[in-house]
């Protein structure tokens, strides 16, 4: 007998998603992922000058702000045939990389950690214990006994209270979640303890970008930082020494506790390295430039096909990505059912009643060369890894031999392709990153000792029609904006988010998307607390438009949600 589910909204993401699961007694036969919001910020753009197209697009999500901004200028940069000098490239790079850290960071604490672990639990833990397990992946030193007794005390406290906020309404004590108390302290108490380097991550993007969120150094022709070898008005050699100390920090945090954690939390559940596989077709975007004309990347991009049985891969090249990736809305609410490149696409809204057979979602379904595909840090990683890059090899092999040492099984490359791989595959990301901060930040000081400030190429546009294509792997995978340009105006505007790929409904053949497939066979313990669900859906950190919000001035209560 078969039952449905409504999860709406799911929480715990940014944006509004709802789902719809098809049971076959405890199973998920079929799934129907819906965003219930309209974004439309492309209509917005037409008839603006290209250049301030950054500035807007920002505010496609409130919390994606610079990635957005790094793609569109990097849209119109592409159709100018625009090179930026080295130093724009570097500080670019830096903004990026510690957004995507800060980002990873709450999407593993924040955003997920409590799929896994029993806050409830955590206030029964013994401290001592929690600190020697937490020694034993890491010698983070905020790992004492002093520091786990604060976190069970805090967390006990709040239980008391009888207010537990944010914590109110999970899956507490449900047969999929068996964490250990003191496996459940650790991690709560690296919960609270991430804010703070949260925060430094930001504090390098707003030292870098001026601001954050919504940075304001960017130029179509490089950045906006004017830079000296002295002097407190410019930015030099003083002011990068000062950001090195948190990105040492920043770094330290994600080596040292969140890439821990993470390997310790899928060694707990490897049962989810076999559930949540998705699609066979992966994804992912070359990035990080390592000078200014773009022709040489730090990570590698690439598309794979039919992991892991032939792990055949094929390089990323800019060329065959324009070519392949179309948009079609046989299922969303839009005009037009056929597919279209992103720079024929259309944005024109057609609101129907939900219709499993029909239309269902906001969300476009994109594909590539026709096909269905994930993106993400999965698709990155798996890249990186077949290719030979160094530091993606070194940080793979070291989780996943942490990992099969917790779980008592082998863990292999092959097991990526899953709900636990996609976390794992995100912490081993962050890892590489936070090496290659280092890096760049070292790559950027260097050029300005050799007395190079450039930092800017001034923009020509001609009267005839161009178009472009910016493309960023994003922390939720690849990102690209595609514009067309007349006379310096905008014709056409398209932004093929990461969430495009993966939370896609169906398309016109009846295709699902990456999260209905990876929904579909999952086992379900208990119908009325679907946590299996939001485990499988939060593991590829759903970004969908930015949230709406509402309130009321005389505190009345508009409305109420299950949080977790």
């Amino acid at each position: 007998m078969s039952t449905r589910i409504t999860i709406d909204p799911i929480t715990r993401i940014e944006g509004h998603l709802r789902v719809d699961v098809e049971l076959d007694g405890n199973t998920i036969r079929s799934a129907w992922v819906s965003a219930t919001m309209f974004r439309g910020l492309e209509n917005i753009l037409r008839g603006r000058d290209a250049r301030e197209a950054w500035t807007i697009v920002q505010r496609i999500c409130g919390v994606c702000t610079t990635v957005h901004a790094i793609a569109s200028v990097r849209a119109v940069e592409d159709a100018l045939g625009l090179q930026i000098p080295d130093n724009a490239q570097f500080i670019r790079n830096l903004i990026l990389i510690h957004h995507a850290l800060r980002d990873h960071a709450v999407h593993f604490y924040q955003l997920s950690s409590l799929d896994w672990i029993d806050v409830r639990q955590a206030a029964h833990a013994d401290p001592s214990r929690a600190a020697s397990l937490a020694a034993r992946h890491s010698a983070w030193t905020a790992n004492s006994a002093e520091q786990m007794r604060c976190a069970r005390e805090r967390m006990a406290r709040t239980i008391a209270s009888g207010q537990m906020g944010l914590f109110e309404s999970g899956y507490w004590g449900h047969p999929a979640m068996h964490s250990t108390p003191e496996q459940s302290l650790v991690v709560l108490a690296h919960y609270m303890q991430a804010f703070e380097f949260q925060s430094k991550a930001s504090q390098v993007v707003a030292m870098l970008g001026g601001k954050t969120p919504h940075i304001q150094n960017l130029t179509v022709g490089g950045v906006a930082n004017a830079i000296g070898l002295d002097g407190e008005a410019v930015f030099g050699v003083e002011q990068l020494a000062a950001m090195r100390t948190r990105i040492d920090e920043v770094g330290s945090f994600i080596r040292e506790v969140y890439f821990p954690d993470a390997c310790a939390i899928a060694g707990a559940y490897p049962e989810w390295f076999d559930a949540g596989r998705g699609v066979d077709r992966l994804v992912a975007l070359p990035e990080l430039p390592r000078d200014g004309a773009g022709h040489a990347f730090e990570l590698p991009g690439g598309t794979l096909r039919g992991f892991p049985a032939s792990r055949a891969i094929a390089p990323h090249t800019g060329e065959g990505f324009r070519r392949a990736v179309t948009e079609d809305t046989a299922h969303a609410y839009y005009k037009d059912n056929s597919p279209l490149s992103p720079w024929q696409g259309e944005t024109q809204p057609e609101l129907t009643n939900w219709d499993a057979g029909g239309k269902y979602s906001w969300v476009k379904a994109a594909r590539y060369e026709g096909e269905v595909a994930e993106v993400g840090p999965l698709a990155s990683v798996l890249a990186g890894y077949l290719q030979g890059h160094a530091l993606t090899r070194k940080w793979t092999d070291l989780a996943l031999a942490r990992t099969s040492e917790l779980a008592g099984r082998p863990i292999g490359l092959e097991h990526l392709s899953s709900t636990m791989g996609r976390h794992l595959a995100r912490a081993i990301r962050a890892a590489v990153l936070s090496e290659l901060a280092i890096e760049h930040w070292q790559l950027l000081m260097d050029n300005i000792a050799r007395g190079d400030v450039a930092t800017h190429n001034p923009p020509t546009f001609p009267s005839s029609e161009i178009s472009g294509v910016g493309l960023h792997e994003a922390p939720r995978g690849a990102l690209s904006h595609w514009v067309v340009i007349e006379k310096g105006v905008i014709r056409n505007y398209q932004a093929v988010v990461p969430s495009t790929w993966n939370a896609s409904p169906r398309d016109g053949r009846g295709t699902p998307g990456p999260y209905e497939s990876a929904l579909a066979g999952l086992h379900v313990a208990d119908p009325e607390r679907p946590l299996e669900v939001l485990r499988t859906l939060h593991a590829f950190d759903p970004c969908m438009a930015c949230a709406c919000h509402a309130f009321d001035t005389k505190g009345r209560k508009l409305s109420a949600v299950k949080v977790l």
